[in-house]
């Protein structure tokens, strides 16, 4: 299982960067988990458009879905027909990304499968598991397996039980870190500090731990040390261009 980052930035991308997107890949299957701000260059940078097998959307925010219009439109208007692209999401979360264009514009180029939080089923090569973790809008945190190897993603969330579940055994855990020591007021419950993100990873038996989703200015090192204090497998920060392989 190979996973390059497209991007990783918290809530809007800095320059020369993007938001949150991942390409994930096995036995020729290319699955990207998130569209965020800025991803959809980044993703055609290694794939084509036409490539794409399947998406995945953790939740509705812009930062983590926007992309997937321009990805679309690529598919649909291209020169060559192309078939419908399976994307997968919590119900609802794409309503307002796929309303931008005019009504029925890209309704060929998808194929949009709603997966309720808890569910699990198959992504080509992957079986994917699901677990409902809190944020401000639902957030579906996705794990995938393919050959023995394991790979965890939060999306967006706040501390809970059902990151360490998600998590356990993971050879790698992404994990949502936006702030580094402690989330601020009213955003405590939604979001997770890399201190926290530490502490889970270690207490699911985590492998490695990836932090992402880091607000804008964020110190990296920073991040990476307040994770490294809770947790004491290999820990690093995502950057676009990345590339990751588990397993095999």
């Amino acid at each position: 299982m190979r996973i390059t980052v497209l991007g990783a930035c918290g809530a809007w991308p800095e320059t020369g960067s993007a938001c949150s997107g991942y390409l994930v890949e096995h036995d020729g299957f290319r699955l990207v988990m998130d569209l965020g701000y800025a991803t959809f260059p980044r993703l055609l940078e290694h794939v084509a458009a036409e490539e794409v097998d399947a998406v995945w959307i953790s939740h509705g925010h812009p930062d983590h879905c926007v992309d997937l219009n321009p990805l679309l439109r690529a598919r649909a208007l291209g020169d060559e027909p192309v078939p419908a692209l399976p994307v997968f999401a919590p119900p609802g979360a794409l309503d307002a990304v796929l309303a931008l264009d005019k009504p029925g514009m890209l309704a060929a180029s998808y194929a949009l499968h709603e997966v309720v939080p808890g569910d699990a089923f198959e992504i080509g090569p992957f079986r994917a598991g699901t677990r409902l973790l809190p944020h401000h809008v639902p957030n579906a945190g996705i794990r995938l397996e393919a050959d023995g190897a394991v790979l965890a993603y939060t999306g967006d969330t706040g501390p809970s039980p059902e990151v360490v579940e998600l998590a356990r055994g993971a050879d790698l855990l992404v994990a949502e870190a936006t702030y580094v020591d402690e989330v601020p007021g009213g955003d405590a419950p939604y979001l997770t500090s890399a201190r926290q993100a530490g502490a889970q990873a270690a207490r699911a038996g985590a492998g490695r731990l990836l932090l992402t989703h880091l607000w804008p200015g964020t110190g990296r090192e920073a991040a990476r040390r307040a994770a490294e204090a809770r947790f004491d497998g290999e820990t690093g920060v995502a950057e676009s261009g990345q590339v990751i392989d588990l397993g095999r």
